[in-house]
């Protein structure tokens, strides 16, 4: 009885002597990772208690009676003793207590049926207290290595079931991630003091693989101005990239890398041209340098028109989309809910220049016939009249409608045709040139609706335009031309 109090108050010392060295942070750490785990704790903490009782009774029917012969405890009983615990703690029990049993043997092997002198008692004593540590130091070891998760398995947690909506949109993500990559737009700037060339990131956006001859297609105003151009693909790889051409007008262009044919998923390609206000719409992008992020809405307007941020040509035909849209997310690929294109996301309509519920796509019934001519020919046959007009708020001023000519050249397509410029007299008064107010029969209020119409055309065909010169009305036949390259 006095051994055992004294082993408490030894076991209260220690435990105060800890106690007193744990920070406070780290208690309360350690108190909150207990509440969250109570059910393993408890688990753990019974399997202890078990062992420890089953080798308590060992110790004390092998080492405190000694007129009973040495045995082994028969596998029922030691299945049962040690039932919580897993097989592979079974085990080292197992084996541990055949290590003390061994010892246990040679020490009554060892005692002699003479009288016992006080050296013998001695030693006697010390075997009994060293087979003990080894037997607890053992049991302690046998206990913390082995794994937690036999104690897990004691632990019912519910299994986490999703909708039939939320495993598709899952599928959709991980299907079309691979297709999806980032680009990285480099600048070459000059060190003030050095007078060295450095590349230094002026943008980033996004991308998607369009076949697997690595041809990447995004948003131009995602590669303008670039030096050089880096993509990186799904797995992290980065690649060279080199244009292959791009259309202004519309914001599409085409990169080209040099990867692998394995490492390139194409994106499946849909249509835009059945689309539904109210559609599920998906949109996976890198905003703010965000790797391959996915954001749901729906297609909240169709035939929209924007403007594009080059030449402010207008871009017919636009998706609207409340799916978030943010910087970085241009030129990434926006999808229907079967994970097929219907189109790029281009650009939002926000004052703070943050996504408000107002996204543009680009429809890929538009992008294919792009894509189509930029990797073919490298660059995008589309006719022109070959006339700079006046913006559309002056003319307003002037109390018509139509279209100005501010210049013709005289080796253009209008030019040639004889369409009159605007120019001053000798006296420096403004003399006004001709007003464009319909192209084949069709009407021209503003500079969009021109654009529009000669979209429909093609190069070398002859379009009537009818233009108003000073007070009379005239009709002009005019030879289209294809736009000049541009470098």
């Amino acid at each position: 009885m006095g051994s055992r109090l004294k082993m408490v108050s030894n076991e209260q010392r220690i435990f105060s002597t800890l106690a007193s060295k744990i920070p406070v942070v780290e208690l309360i750490y350690i108190i909150r990772s207990i509440r969250r785990n109570w059910y393993r704790v408890i688990t753990l903490a019974q399997q202890i208690r078990r062992t420890g009782m089953a080798a308590y009774s060992f110790l004390s029917t092998y080492f405190y009676s000694p007129t009973l012969p040495p045995r082994l405890p028969s596998p029922n009983r030691l299945l049962h003793s040690t039932l919580p615990l897993s097989r592979s703690l079974a085990h080292r029990n197992l084996r541990c207590t055949c290590i003390v049993a061994s010892l246990r043997q040679n020490a009554h092997g060892n005692h002699s049926p003479a009288p016992e002198s006080a050296n013998c008692s001695t030693s006697k004593k010390f075997l009994d207290s060293f087979v003990v540590f080894i037997t607890s130091v053992a049991l302690s070891v046998s206990i913390f290595v082995t794994d937690l998760d036999s104690a897990a398995a004691f632990v019912v947690t519910p299994s986490k079931k999703l909708q039939t909506d939320e495993l598709a949109t899952v599928r959709l993500f991980q299907d079309n991630t691979p297709s999806v990559v980032y680009i990285t737009n480099l600048a070459s700037r000059q060190d003030a003091f050095t007078l060295d060339v450095l590349e230094v990131p002026q943008g980033s956006g996004s991308g998607f693989v369009w076949d697997k001859k690595g041809h990447i297609v995004t948003n131009y105003h995602v590669i303008r101005g670039a030096s050089d151009l880096r993509v990186t693909l799904a797995d992290q790889t980065t690649y060279d990239a080199k244009v292959v051409g791009f259309d202004q007008d519309k914001d599409v262009a085409v990169l080209r890398i040099d990867a692998p044919k394995d490492k390139l998923r194409p994106i499946p390609v849909g249509v835009s041209a059945d689309l539904l206000v109210g559609q599920k719409v998906y949109a996976i992008g890198n905003p703010f340098g965000l790797d391959h992020t996915l954001t749901t809405g729906v297609i909240s307007g169709l035939r929209r028109e924007i403007s594009s941020a080059a030449t402010g040509r207008p871009i017919q035909d636009v998706i609207q989309t409340d799916a978030a849209i943010n910087p970085g997310n241009s030129g990434g690929p926006l999808l229907d809910s079967s994970g097929n294109l219907i189109g790029i996301n281009t650009a939002i309509y926000s004052p703070s220049g943050a996504s408000s519920g107002v996204g543009f796509s680009i429809p890929v019934d538009t992008v294919g016939g792009i894509v189509d001519q930029l990797v073919q020919f490298g660059k995008v046959t589309r006719p022109i009249l070959g006339i700079k007009f006046a913006p559309d708020q002056s003319v307003e001023q002037l109390g018509v409608s139509g279209v100005l000519v501010l210049d013709a050249p005289p080796n253009g397509p209008a030019g040639k045709a004889g369409l009159l410029s605007t120019k001053r007299d000798s006296y420096g008064r403004l003399i006004l040139g001709d007003i464009i107010t319909s192209v084949n029969g069709k009407k021209v209020v503003n500079g969009s609706d021109l654009y529009r119409i000669l979209d429909q055309c093609k190069v070398g065909e002859t379009v009537t335009v009818e233009v108003l010169r000073g007070d009379h009305v005239e009709k002009i036949p005019v030879v289209l031309e294809p736009k000049a390259d541009e470098s």
